[in-house]
């Protein structure tokens, strides 16, 4: 019996995945795509050395964010409460709630707006190189 048991772990261990340097710590995937909300690709600006930028974008409620779009792809997770975007026609109006994630619009002009009753927070962190607006407004 003990020798079944051995000739079974040795082919379930074969059979394993080999170890990875992630494994010893947890980590849970939040996004992993290659366009953004509306489905445009992702591009990387290249008008300088990269750089990230991070931030926590606060929206009050009853507050909405100018009308702007971005010159680098921007990550963004929501930390509290709930943001409903407008990227007008064809692209239409979506929400994001408390732990979820997207790469939001690049070139489509969009406004943030906090319907809810608590700020929203956000942390958003763009993708970028030195040179390039994270953040444009549009009239």
């Amino acid at each position: 019996m003990r020798s079944l048991f051995l000739a079974i772990a040795a082919v379930a261990m074969a059979a394993a995945p080999a170890p990875s340097r992630a494994e010893g710590y947890a980590a849970a995937q939040l996004l992993s795509t290659t366009t953004t909300i509306i489905g445009e690709p992702i591009v990387y600006p290249t008008t300088g050395p990269a750089r990230v930028t991070a931030a926590i974008v606060t929206v009050a409620p009853g507050d909405s964010t100018i009308l702007h779009h971005h010159g680098a792809p921007l990550f963004a997770y929501i930390l509290d409460g709930e943001v409903t975007v407008d990227y007008g026609p064809p692209h239409g109006v979506r929400t994001l709630k408390k732990g979820e994630s997207m790469v939001e619009a690049l070139a489509s002009s969009h406004r943030g707006r906090n319907l809810g009753q608590i700020p929203v927070a956000i942390l958003a962190v763009y993708m970028g190189a030195d040179g390039t607006r994270n953040v444009i407004a549009d009239k």
